[in-house]
């Protein structure tokens, strides 16, 4: 018989490790070494958390062949219960990720080196098929992956002091190309 172990409620603020970081964001032309840097991640995580049935997928612009991108791996876990800490910070810690992010519904963890950002959900958190909306509608659709690609472009023009203000000022673009999606796929 598997002891319960009392789950605690998810975090009410945003912790930020370390603080702000400033940062150069700069875009690199599609490599395609990045999705077996992903392959290489993906066996990492599931070695760490071995005993949990998670769910690992690639997000973000590095998952789109032919999309420029910053030269940053993302992935998005799911676990059963993000709030149970115990079962995956640890783990994904030991197999050498740092925690970056603490905040209501998500974690983020990271390589030393920054190349590689895990963020970690609940499975069926509405953010991972956002994530995989996006990711999959890019794929497919040549038009908006230009348009995100010059979106991004005309971004890094200016300087960004924090990588969250950047994808903040993405935002109404991704929207859009969101709406698309749906749309192409009888959504609302």
């Amino acid at each position: 018989m598997t002891a319960h172990r009392p789950r605690r409620p998810d975090v009410t603020t945003v912790e930020i490790v370390g603080g702000a970081e400033a940062v150069r964001v700069s875009l690199h032309e599609y490599d395609a070494r990045w999705p077996a840097v992903f392959d290489e991640h993906r066996g990492r995580i599931r070695e760490a958390l071995a005993d949990a049935d998670v769910l690992i997928e690639h997000i973000g612009s590095t998952s789109v062949p032919g999309l420029a991108a910053k030269p940053i791996v993302d992935i998005a876990v799911g676990v059963a219960d993000i709030t149970a800490e115990e079962d995956y910070l640890g783990p994904l810690l030991a197999g050498g990720y740092e925690l970056r992010v603490r905040e209501p519904g998500h974690r983020l963890v990271r390589t030393p080196e920054r190349d590689v950002h895990v963020h970690v959900y609940g499975r069926d958190a509405p953010a991972i098929a956002e994530y995989l909306l996006l990711r999959d509608h890019l794929r497919a659709d040549a038009d908006d992956r230009a348009l995100y690609e010059r979106t991004k472009r005309e971004l890094l023009e200016r300087r960004w002091d924090d990588m969250n203000d950047y994808a903040d000022a993405k935002t109404e673009v991704i929207d859009a190309i969101k709406g698309r999606a749906r749309a192409a796929r009888g959504r609302p």
